[in-house]
């Protein structure tokens, strides 16, 4: 008899450990993590590994969206193949009339180059990047060409800029999550943009002496945060909060972006944590 009683302790004691407590356990876990996620939303994400051309989060990667200014990661990129850092350039009326953000510089002004790249990946100011572009190719429309040609020879060819800035163009002006991490890992091979980006504060000066304070709008560096996540933001009415950005996970490089969200910093941490392993 005892030869048959062995296997239905067996069989009892596995039903045992599927009551419906732990069960509901589990789906529990499982919901928690769903309704933590649901919470957070962007229109398109993208979290990849650049080193190895591996997805680990893509969401409407290929959707056409509004860039805001993370389109001067392009400018900037641009400025830095054409000008030399310490060049000089002067502040011309036209560069000055943009709406904020802006720092306000006079027209006639000169700075240097570095400081005004500075001003547009920390501060993300508007006139920086027109006095950038006047700089680089004599006039806005001249740049904007230049912009585009660049984007289509790096391969992000669902990209169209209208602008040095980011301002809204509507049906003009446009990217997707991809083209912008293609962008984003061709301006990071250079050393300046890579450091340019991990300050927190700096401060600049026009050639006769007026000072400007920068605070980064990256506001992930200023999260005590496990690992930095460096990179540009950008925001409009129409784009909503955007950000470009990049973390090395030992000798690999994760490009993440997000596009349309009204929580940027808590979707940026949450896709990180629970797709790419990276704990910030």
């Amino acid at each position: 008899m005892f030869k048959f009683v062995r296997p239905w302790l067996v069989i009892v004691l596995i039903m045992a450990l599927s009551t419906p407590a732990l069960a509901w356990g589990l789906h529990h876990r499982h919901h928690r993590n769903h309704a933590s996620s649901a919470a957070l939303t962007a229109r398109s994400a993208l979290i990849w590994d650049a080193s190895h051309n591996r997805y680990y989060f893509a969401k409407n990667i290929e959707e056409r969206i509004y860039p805001a200014s993370t389109t001067k990661v392009m400018t900037v990129l641009l400025a830095l193949e054409k000008l030399p850092l310490d060049q000089y350039v002067t502040v011309s009326r036209k560069a000055t009339q943009v709406p904020p953000t802006k720092l306000d510089f006079r027209p006639g002004e000169q700075y240097r180059v570095q400081d005004l790249i500075y001003a547009c990946l920390l501060k993300s100011a508007n006139d920086a990047a027109g006095v950038l572009a006047e700089a680089v190719a004599g006039s806005e429309g001249k740049f904007v060409d230049m912009m585009n040609q660049k984007a289509w020879a790096l391969g992000a060819r669902h990209t169209h800029f209208a602008n040095p800035h980011g301002l809204p163009s509507p049906g003009n002006q446009y990217t997707t999550a991809m083209d912008m991490a293609i962008i984003l890992k061709e301006a990071i091979k250079n050393p300046f943009f890579e450091r340019a980006i991990t300050f927190k504060y700096r401060i600049l000066y026009s050639k006769g002496g007026r000072r400007h304070f920068l605070k980064s709008h990256n506001k992930s560096l200023f999260l005590n945060w496990k690992q930095n996540v460096f990179g540009k933001t950008g925001y409009t009415r129409e784009a909503q909060s955007c950000f470009v950005g990049y973390v090395k996970k030992g000798q690999n490089l994760f490009i993440v972006d997000l596009f349309g969200t009204h929580k940027r910093w808590e979707y940026l941490k949450w896709i990180m944590e629970h797709y790419a392993g990276i704990n910030l």
